[in-house]
């Protein structure tokens, strides 16, 4: 029986990738799972950053030590410590053939400026106007004050253009509502003309300049500078 946390991660990753959570990936992921302080912590992390896979060509082990490592270092812990906790046979490798605490350093410091790792890192960075929103609220109150009770004329009147310039509609919400406005308008316009046209030839079939068969294998023709059908 399959794990639903498995089950969960192949659903997250892009179509192109799920393709190759073979045995061996199965496996790495449960072990991940399994550390009990954090199994919740590396189980968000996989879920979440699964998008980087479009924006490279990256094998799924690499993205699952990424993770790992990223996780460690979102705790507070060093390069070298995160790294360590990622990395164990390969640190433990390199004490074993003696090599050089700078060189390891040099190492670990080339992983962490690698392309997927700092994908995930972006992915990862809470915006400062998230962190800020208590604030940025605060600074809003103090600007409605000063827009209401300074003495100064110029001090309410900055007070009350920082507000309309700060708590203005987004820009982004703007165009989507003028390229609604657009479509909306285009659709009347179809529509419109399409009422033109059915009460033309229904003039013309009342007539008898047209035959309703004639209107039904009629082919609607546009004008090249309204566009509506002649």
């Amino acid at each position: 029986m399959s794990d639903p946390a498995i089950d969960q991660f192949k659903a997250a990753l892009p179509a192109g990738v799920r393709k190759s959570v073979n045995q061996e990936m199965v496996t790495k992921v449960m072990t991940l799972l399994q550390d009990p302080d954090l199994h919740e912590t590396y189980r968000e992390n996989l879920l979440s950053y699964t998008k980087v896979m479009e924006e490279g060509k990256f094998k799924l082990s690499s993205y699952i030590d990424a993770v790992k490592y990223v996780s460690h270092r979102l705790m507070g812990k060093t390069m070298r410590d995160s790294y360590c906790a990622t990395f164990p046979d390969k640190v433990q490798d390199w004490t074993l053939r003696g090599v050089d605490l700078k060189d390891q350093a040099s190492y670990i410091t080339a992983y962490n400026k690698t392309k997927l790792v700092n994908l995930i890192m972006e992915q990862s960075i809470v915006p400062t106007w998230v962190l800020n929103q208590d604030l940025q609220q605060k600074a809003i109150n103090v600007q409605a004050e000063l827009m209401v009770t300074a003495k100064s004329e110029m001090v309410r009147m900055q007070a009350a253009n920082s507000l309309l310039t700060h708590l203005k509609q987004p820009e982004s919400q703007k165009i989507e509502l003028e390229v609604s406005q657009k479509e909306n308008s285009a659709i009347d316009e179809l529509r419109r003309a399409t009422q033109e046209l059915a009460a033309q030839q229904r003039q013309q079939i009342q007539s008898g300049s047209m035959s309703a068969q004639d209107v039904a294998h009629s082919k609607i023709t546009y004008d090249n500078d309204s566009g509506d059908p002649v």
